[in-house]
């Protein structure tokens, strides 16, 4: 008898229980087997065949042997059944990508790409489903989707993960299997992984502190689009803009908001329709920069210049128009017509234009007196950025034009702004050895004797590097913030 014909298999009210039952049926198992032996052995001792029927049992009992291995090698690692019905627990799951079954080591290492797609769907049950499933069988993920409902369908925002080998012409095509049309897709980076809502709330923070904030804030919540903004009164007089309601005006590619100036804000999309959610979003975040009324940061940093004098540098909007005028009045014929490639006499009529934060930055240099010696501006020309500057004749070659520079520069990448230009003149050498001492790549056009200096941004961050004056001369000592 084997130990395990008595062990304890349960225990009742704290007491061990024994099964007489099936001790009794081992035992006659034992007087069973005792008996069969016996009558094996007569049989194989005293029949004709009895080696033969011994060498046969002893084959029939390796094949068997056999046989148990074989099929123990092949079924030992199942799990067991559970026939309770239960659904299994779940194994531990590490946060972060989760590699599919199969993938190799170079999908696992994060060979993946981000894409934005948009594509317009039927509004009906079953829609979205077959899109989902049409691109879960390419293996692509879908890490966050936005629906903008329509009239006869819904646009859905799609930020996707897909396989790097996977084009996006298999995708466009995968959705317009599954019912996708007018299908949009471009990269996308890891700054649209924040969700909608998080991403609305910090542009209107953005907005909120800075008027200057508003079209850059437009373009990252609408993506690539062109944003211009239209003074009620034009600079060189005649017709102003045609007015908007209220409410502003939605037409298709293009979107027409009022601001509080009179003038009109435009948004233009090509290929790419704006949704009445689109719509409703820019218009609440003009809505806000209204209501809040011209605004800029007001902070300042003190500089000293390489003689001892000190400076300031802060931003500056309309409220600084009469002292910017009165630079003018300081400044030569010769400084303000390469300034403003125009009649010296027209020069005060751009100035409210330049400073307002509706279409760009303004910082101003300023001495200790109060006196405004030098202006830089960063200025919103559509889907372009163009830096200018204007430095008092008394101050110029002190560093101080160098200095905006940079500091205009890094607002522009800051801003994502890919490039910045210039228009100047070849004969302005301060402005043009100010552009080179950014240290980043140029471009120059010449149109009609007017020079165009361009400036790639795609290089190491203009903040972090040294600015130098038009001599080549660094500005002495270190900027204290008030």
């Amino acid at each position: 008898m084997t130990p395990d014909m008595c062990d304890v298999t349960r225990a009742r009210h704290g007491r061990p229980v024994h099964h007489w039952r099936r001790d009794v049926v081992e035992l006659a198992a034992v007087f069973t087997a005792v008996a069969v032996a016996d009558g094996v052995a007569n049989l194989i001792g005293h029949g004709p065949d009895g080696p033969a029927l011994l060498v046969i049992s002893a084959i029939a009992l390796a094949a068997t042997a056999g046989f148990h291995t074989w099929w123990a090698r092949r079924h030992g690692h199942a799990p067991p059944a559970d026939h309770t019905g239960a659904r299994p627990a779940a194994g531990t799951r590490s946060a972060g990508p989760v590699e599919e079954p199969g993938a190799g080591a170079d999908e696992v290492a994060g060979t993946c790409t981000l894409w934005r797609m948009r594509t317009t769907v039927k509004d009906e049950p079953g829609s979205l489903a077959a899109l989902c499933s049409a691109l879960a069988a390419r293996q692509v993920d879908i890490l966050s989707l936005q629906a903008h409902p329509l009239a006869d369908g819904t646009v859905d925002e799609f930020l996707l993960r897909a396989p790097a080998a996977l084009p996006a012409a298999d995708i466009t095509r995968a959705v317009s299997r599954a019912g996708g049309a007018s299908t949009w897709i471009e990269r996308a980076d890891a700054h649209d992984l924040v969700d909608a809502p998080t991403r609305v709330l910090g542009l209107a923070a953005r907005t909120a502190l800075d008027a200057a904030e508003l079209p850059l804030a437009l373009r990252q919540l609408l993506g690539r689009c062109t944003i211009r903004s239209l003074p009620g009164t034009p600079v060189g007089g005649g017709p102003g803009p045609k007015p908007v309601p209220v409410e502003g005006v939605l037409e298709d590619t293009v979107m027409r908001l009022p601001t509080p100036e009179g003038g009109v804000l435009t948004v233009e999309r090509p290929y790419l329709p704006f949704t009445p959610t689109e719509f409703a979003r820019a218009r609440a975040l003009v809505e806000l920069d209204s209501r809040l009324g011209p605004r800029i940061p007001h902070g300042r940093d003190v500089l000293t210049l390489p003689e001892g004098s000190d400076i300031t540098v802060r931003r500056v909007d309309t409220g600084d128009l009469a002292a910017a005028k009165e630079m003018h009045e300081r400044c030569s014929p010769r400084t303000l017509g390469m300034r403003y490639h125009g009649p010296v006499g027209d020069a005060d009529r751009y100035l409210r234009h330049l400073l307002s934060p509706r279409f760009g930055r303004t910082l101003a240099v300023q001495t200790t007196s109060g006196r405004i010696v030098g202006l830089g501006h960063l200025l919103w020309d559509g889907d372009e950025t163009e830096v200018a500057l204007l430095v008092e004749d008394d101050w110029q070659r002190r560093g101080i034009g160098a200095e905006l520079l940079g500091r205009l520069v890094a607002m522009a990448v800051e801003a994502g702004c890919e490039s910045v230009y210039a228009v100047t003149q070849a004969s302005n050498t301060g402005m043009v050895a100010a552009m080179r001492g950014l240290g980043l790549p140029l471009d120059y056009q010449i149109e009609e004797g007017t020079l165009v200096i361009t400036a790639r941004l795609d290089a190491a961050p203009a903040a972090s590097r040294p600015t130098y004056d038009t001599g080549g001369q660094r500005l002495g000592g270190a900027a204290r913030r008030d």
